[in-house]
Order: structure tokens, then sequence, then C-alpha cells
């Protein structure tokens, strides 16, 4: 498995770590029961802290993508872990771009809202 990070873009490089694992989940390069690379090797790899792998290691923990073991490491979780990390990703990618058009929290909720309804063929909620 390939991870890059860039020191050079504003994204924080925990996240792109994540970011990077995420994409590989979702698009099958990164199977379920995988093992990813030690915390220490790749932060000797990358020239990052061990704490920055670290921490996008338990972000994707905390999105249920990965389980964290003291002295196992981290693998890939089973449950379709792929799909989630596709919704995921589009998430993120939906905030980025409300936030370009100063959409705040409430207006990106009521939107996906709509668009869930709409999906469902049932009554679109009404906006607040």
């Amino acid at each position: 498995m390939l991870i890059r990070v860039d020191p050079a873009r504003s994204v924080p490089l925990a996240d792109q770590i994540a970011a990077c694992v995420r994409r590989g989940i979702a698009d099958g390069s990164v199977s379920t029961g995988e093992r990813l690379p030690g915390a220490r090797d790749l932060a000797a790899s990358l020239e990052v802290s061990i704490h920055t792998v670290l921490a996008g290691y338990q972000q994707l923990r905390d999105e249920g993508l990965i389980e964290l073991r003291r002295g196992r490491g981290a693998t890939v979780r089973g449950g379709s872990p792929a799909g989630r990390a596709e919704v995921i990703e589009l998430a993120r990618r939906l905030v980025e771009a409300g936030r370009r058009l100063d959409l705040d929290d409430d207006e990106l909720v009521a939107l996906l809202k709509e668009a869930a309804a709409r999906a469902a063929g049932g009554a679109v909620p009404p906006r607040p």
C-alpha cells in the first residue's frame, strides 16, 4: 500500500495519511483483514512523527474502518469497510464543497436529508 503526504499542502499530515488509507479501502486496493504499515515504520518512511501516523490511524479507527491493537498494529475491519470508506470520503468532499459555498452545518444537513428523502421516494422535509 502506497501512502504519501505532501507537507506543502494545507491539509494536516494526519488527515493526509487517513485519506490515503480511506481511498485504498474504497477502491479495493486495501482488503479486509489487511495489516497497515506499522506506525513507526510508516513515520520513518514519510519522515513524520509517529504521533502524526497514530493520529491518522485513530481517525480511521473512529470511523470504524480499522482496528488498532497494541503490539499487533492496524488492520482493516470487516463488514464492508470499502463502502463505508467511500461514503466517508464523499461526505468529506460534500463538506469541503459546502464550505467553499459558505454553507453552514445546518444547511448541509438539511440538503443531505432532502437528498435522502428524494432518493427514498418520500416527502422532502421542509427547510428550516
